[in-house]
Formats: structure tokens, sequence, C-alpha cells
């Protein structure tokens, strides 16, 4: 703390924009993961030049800085394992242009993704990465992290969205990368690099960002399956059948007892369940898509389809999904939901093998885990139920994670398909990566050759994800 200059931030961004005292640093020390760790100083810039001050302080006397939205990462991207200051984007939530000619929106990093789609949809259009968390995630977060949401198996990540954007460099120059248009063919895309990044290369002031039109019509529907390998039969042949899902998701045993206790939803007891959508501006062309998911569905034996295009009834059938990551938290008196190896992506054929595999490892470490996820993009979502208070329930959580991870990396699936890397699953993604982990390391010393921004992530992750930082329990 003693090397932070106060009066010279304060001067920066003013006196009601700086936080030092210890219950402030404690709130922004941690995000939605289970690490923890102390910041020096937390600033809230509200314009371009603010950020470009504050980082030319910051790398002329080599602080560590540490970008930060909503605080709704889950792999600990935001926590400050190296203290130094945090950068509460927060402030900067203008949205600067919506362009339904051009097809483009601008808008700060502090906007808010419903909030944004809020201001769109008078226009006809969306942003689509959309996230489980977007009523609070921002924007900046999103590209930080790559986000994406349910409708990624149509509309893509966040990168695909994203155009281009000014970034403050670590030194304070500020670069304007990409473009307004939807194609571009010079040079490097800068841009997309940063994208998904985690605050390790500049921190983007300004996104230049395309949207797509609401559809006219949505249908949704629910198939049940006996068994997970029907499921992942049916998965595969929607995915590899020419057919175009606007959602596709799994959601297994364990997620449905957990809905039903919490929600009292009555879904049936089974192995597992498949939503599937499809949408668009003509519905003879939702009808085919839908029939034909259908259909797939029924040759892999599932059962209890139904469909809807009215909203409610969507949002009925929607219900246990929308609620699944809250209600898991009250599968059991005893057990805390905790998100570690929590968002791999496996080819499509693997998804009901890794669904399987995953309770396996589960069982044998004595610990309990969900299997469900965006199965359109080959997304699978987990948590681990277990006792965080106990050091041997942390012992065997670390254990089943190396070896879903092992799994994944053996069927040539990848650490991380939109949650990011963070803390929690750098050792994964380094062996994942490493034959990359030296040009990565190359990259970031070109954009920030003092190393301030968000050190000790990614690549220069610590190895233990337990010790690495304070855990958010008290462990015994």
């Amino acid at each position: 703390m003693e090397k932070i200059d106060i009066p010279r931030l304060k001067d920066i961004v003013g006196e009601d924009n700086l936080k030092s005292n210890p219950a402030d640093l404690y709130v922004y020390g941690s995000d939605s993961s289970v690490h923890s760790a102390m910041p020096w100083v937390v600033v809230r810039p509200k314009d371009i030049e603010q950020v470009q001050q504050i980082m030319v302080y910051a790398n002329q006397e080599k602080i560590p800085v540490i970008t930060r939205g909503a605080g709704s990462g889950m792999c600990g991207q935001t926590v400050p394992i190296n203290g130094g200051i945090i950068l509460d984007m927060k402030r900067m939530n203008k949205i600067l242009e919506i362009n339904p000619s051009d097809v483009y929106c601008r808008v700060e990093p502090g906007v808010v993704d419903d909030d944004l789609n809020q201001a769109l949809k008078p226009f006809g259009v969306f942003y689509p990465p959309t996230p489980a968390s977007s009523r609070i995630a921002t924007i900046g977060g999103e590209i930080g992290n790559n986000a994406s949401g349910v409708r990624s198996v149509k509309y893509g990540a966040t990168r695909n969205s994203v155009l281009g954007m000014k970034v403050v460099l670590p030194d304070g120059r500020l670069v304007t990368l990409g473009a307004r248009t939807r194609v571009e063919a010079t040079g490097y895309q800068i841009h997309k690099l940063i994208v998904g990044s985690e605050g390790t290369l500049g921190v983007v002031v300004e996104a230049t960002l395309s949207f797509v039109p609401i559809p006219k019509f949505r249908c949704l529907g629910m198939a049940n399956f006996d068994t997970l390998e029907d499921a992942g039969n049916a998965i595969a042949g929607i995915m590899g059948g020419g057919i175009a899902p606007s959602m596709l998701e799994l959601v297994d045993n364990v997620a449905i007892k957990a809905v039903n206790k919490t929600m009292d939803l009555g879904l049936p007891d089974v192995e597992a369940m498949l939503l599937y959508e499809a949408d668009g501006m003509v519905k003879e062309a939702v009808d085919y898509e839908i029939d034909a998911m259908k259909e797939v569905c029924r040759k892999n034996n599932g059962s209890g389809l139904v469909s809807s295009y009215n909203a409610d009834e969507r949002a009925k059938i929607f219900m246990g999904r929308k609620k699944l990551f809250p209600a898991l938290s009250k599968f059991s008196d005893v057990l805390s939901s905790t998100a570690l190896a929590d968002d791999m992506a496996v080819p499509y054929s693997k998804m009901a093998e890794t669904a399987k595999t995953i309770h396996q490892i589960a069982a044998r470490n004595n610990i309990i885990m969900t299997a469900y996820g965006h199965c359109g993009s080959g997304c699978m979502h987990t948590k681990i139920l277990m006792e965080p208070t106990h050091k041997d329930q942390w012992d065997s959580a670390k254990k089943a994670v190396a070896e879903i991870y092992e799994y994944v990396r053996s069927v040539h699936g990848t650490t991380s398909a939109e949650h990011g890397i963070g803390l929690s699953k750098a050792p994964a993604f380094k062996l994942e990566k490493a034959d990359s982990l030296e040009l990565m390391s190359s990259i970031k010393r070109a954009f920030d050759p003092n190393n301030i921004l968000n050190p000790g992530k990614l690549m220069d992750a610590p190895e233990n994800w337990v010790t690495a930082t304070d855990l958010r329990y008290m462990v015994a």
C-alpha cells in the first residue's frame, strides 16, 4: 500500500471515486470464483483520459492494474493476486451510438449487457452473446472473457460480434483497432486478440459491436432421455444433420433433482433432458427446424416431446435451465456449489461420454458433480457440490478437476468454452497450450513490457489454484 500515491490518483478520478478502506478492498478482492486477494486501492475512472493518466502512473511505478467490470467472472480473472490497482470501469457506461443503417453500435465498457439490449430493442435488433449473467455483466468484461450464452450455437460468442475497439495500452497510449465494417482484410486482427485476453494486454475503453435482427418467431422444445448416451446421440444427430438450432441445452439428473427440490417444477426423474430451440423470420422455416430436431430425438429414444411458440409456455419449459445455477446450491443442506472445472468444450460426439465421465470421476473422488450446458456449442458446464469447509473435499476437488481436464484433452476438447481461465483453470490451460505458451508470453511482453496488466494470469498463473489465493471459505 505504501507504494501507491493516493493523492495523485485522487487528483485524477476525484476523492469520491477512489476507495482504500479495508471493507471496500475486501469486496473488490473477489469475483464470483472461490478466490480472494486484497488490492491496494480501487479507482473508478469516468473517461478515456482518466484511464490514460492512471496507466501512465502505474506503468512508471510498475504497479499492477486489474481491470474490472461487474465481477461476475467465475474463475478469478479479476482477483488481484499481486495487489495493485483495481480499475473499476462501471462509470464508463454510455451507449455512444446506435447505427441501424450500418448495423453497429458503439459503447463504453461499463455498459451492462441487458441495458444495451433494452436500448437496441426499439430498432428491432439485439446484441447476441447474452451470457447468463447479462443482468449485471458489462460489455468490457464480456470482451475480456469472450463470453457467450445459450444462443451461441447460432449467433456465436463475443468475438463474433466485436468489429473494433479503442484500447489504452499500459504506457497510456490510445489505439484504435478493427473497423466499423463487417469485413476487414488489412493487417493483424489485433482487436480479436484482445477479446479473451482477460485484461492482460490493454484496457478496452470503447467497443464497436454488430447486432442482429430480433427473430419474429421463436419455438422452444424439450425431450427426455433415460440414458446420457441417447441424449448424446441426439446432440450429435442434430448438429451433424444440417439442422440450425438457435439453442440446444443439456440438463443431467443431478441438475433436474436440484431444480425440482428448489422450485417444485415436477420435471421427470430422467437421466437427461434436451432443450432445443429454433428462431427466424419465417414460421415455416422454424417449423422445419423444430420438426427435424424432434425427429432426431425420437430416433434416439427421446420421450415427452413438447414444443411451443407461446412466450409464457416457453418460459415455463426453460425455467429449470434458467434457474439451474442457483438451484444447485440447494441440492443439499450441507453441500455448496463451486465453480472449478466449469465450462470445458468437447466435440459433439463426445458430449454424452463427457457427462458420464464427469459423474464417474466425481464418484471416485467422493464429491458430486453435475453436467449440463450449451451442448449445441460443445460446451459442458459442471459444478462441484462439496462441503467447502473440509480440506479433504478441496483435495478431492483438485484431483477431480485434474482428471476431468486430462479426459477433455484426450478427446481433443478445450479448457474453457466461455468463462475464461483466470486462476481455477490455469493448470489445465497450460497443459493444453503447452506448445504456444512462449508465443503468448512474447505477445504479452510486446503489449506490456513491465507486466503490470493483470499479472499472474493465463500463462503466468500459479500452478496450484487451491493455495494461489485465499479461498472464500473457512477450511477446517
